[in-house]
């Protein structure tokens, strides 16, 4: 499989397969393919994993993408203006995700449930309690609100985030949140009362415009039906 990402800041992945090579996407992740792409839908592991991707409000099915009889396009364009960022999955090189994050994969890349252990980080982290895990070996492409910033973590060094823009990090790494200290600093800070926190070895990836703050950026400029 050989990929290109177009389109700047509207990305879209572009995927030319050799025959018999297969892509993995959401229901409804496909954009564009020539006509050779054949399409099978497939739970892709039974009834637990179906029941976990809908808690990760990705769909319950997945399609599969097999190129027929020689070479074959295949295109997955990303539902915001960002970034897609590609990932090379192997063992021991395994990534947790952002709910919605994933947009396609390789036929050997897993995509399975989540679920943080500590619960501050998933009732008040922003990224929530549930989350995508990558594993498996293949290439995995996953979406980014805004642009991507990465980051590699020492084993024990921390990075303190705002809520939200955490959509990506190594399994290594753990996720934990902290109080905002001082009542004047949460009632006038703008922060809110807590901060993630991710502590390292492992790589980290940011977004810088997750969709809650885009929406609420706009929203004073939404006028109400009816007004």
């Amino acid at each position: 499989m050989r990929y290109e990402i177009q389109g700047g800041n509207f990305p879209v992945l572009v995927c030319t397969l050799d025959a018999g090579e297969k892509m993995i996407t959401e229901g409804g992740g496909m954009s564009w393919m020539t006509p050779n792409m054949q399409m099978e839908t497939s739970s892709n592991g039974g009834i637990g994993k179906m029941l976990g991707r809908m808690m990760t409000k990705e769909s319950l099915f997945q399609n599969n993408y097999t190129a027929q009889g020689g070479e074959g396009m295949i295109a997955f364009a990303s539902s915001l203006p960002g970034e897609i960022v590609a990932l090379d999955v192997a063992p021991g090189k395994e990534y947790v995700a952002q709910k919605s994050a994933f947009l396609a994969s390789t036929a050997g890349v897993e995509l399975s449930t989540f679920f943080q252990k500590k619960l501050g980080a998933g009732f008040f982290g922003g990224e929530g309690f549930i989350m995508q895990k990558l594993s498996g070996t293949g290439t995995a492409f996953i979406e980014i609100d805004g642009a991507a910033m990465r980051y590699n973590l020492a084993a024990g060094q921390q990075l303190i985030v705002d809520t939200g823009h955490v959509v990506l990090m190594s399994a290594s790494c753990s996720m934990d949140v902290v109080t905002v200290k001082g009542v004047k600093n949460v009632l006038f800070g703008g922060e809110g009362l807590f901060n993630t926190v991710v502590t390292g070895p492992g790589e980290v990836v940011l977004q810088t415009l997750p969709v809650p703050k885009l929406a609420g950026a706009i929203q004073p400029y939404i006028i109400t039906q009816g007004k």
